[in-house]
């Protein structure tokens, strides 16, 4: 299966080491390239290629913002970050607007492919450097639970309400409530929902 790659950059020099990087790849095909927010946008409306290579910062709009207004319009079109930044916080913010990976700008073509390739099977590609950022921060950032916080969470997980979790552990209803309110502090959740995606992500449960 061959993949159309289209790279949105502001930078001539990254989009021509990307292209010659590339245009050898049997299972890489050329899309084109943009140098802002608008004109991908625009290249968008008259197709559509499989993978964008998305730089974070370009000169109308954050990469950020941008990979979240394509996937919004095109959920089909898979979109991999491209940045010579390796900090946690962009590479988290780029996943959470619906990137399937993530790569520095200094990757192999070994790594470029493999991206492409991957993220067109439905996967999640991360560059060695931007999953080892991840993995520090998150070890880091690592909340501390008491014994019956987690067993709470491994409940709230399953789907039980508030009630259903006092009765399994014989606890209060009250005292459920508190659980769940100190959880959410904890992880800086807003609701359940996301409580239950931040508690996935950190291998809680």
């Amino acid at each position: 299966m061959v993949a159309s790659v289209f790279i949105v950059d502001d930078h001539y020099m990254v989009i021509e080491g990307i292209r010659s990087i590339l245009q050898h790849e049997k299972s890489i095909e050329w899309a084109g390239h943009a140098s802002n927010a608008a004109s991908c946008l625009a290249f968008l409306k008259q197709q559509q290629p499989d993978v964008i290579l998305m730089d974070i910062n370009l000169p109308d709009k954050s990469g950020i913002d941008l990979c979240k207004e394509v996937k919004e319009m095109y959920p089909s079109v898979f979109i991999i970050g491209l940045s010579t930044f390796n900090q946690q916080s962009f590479i988290q913010k780029m996943m959470e607007n619906g990137a399937s990976g993530y790569v520095l700008k200094n990757a192999t073509q070994e790594e470029l492919t493999e991206a492409v390739t991957e993220v067109m099977k439905g996967k999640t590609y991360l560059s060695l450097e931007a999953s080892q950022a991840l993995r520090k921060n998150i070890s880091a950032e690592m909340p501390v639970l008491t014994r019956r916080e987690k067993e709470v969470l491994e409940l709230i997980v399953d789907g039980m309400t508030n009630n259903e979790i006092a009765q399994k552990l014989f606890i209060s209803v009250t005292t459920v409530d508190t659980h769940r309110k100190n959880l959410l502090a904890k992880l800086s959740a807003k609701n359940t929902a996301s409580l239950v995606r931040i508690a996935t992500q950190m291998h809680l449960v």
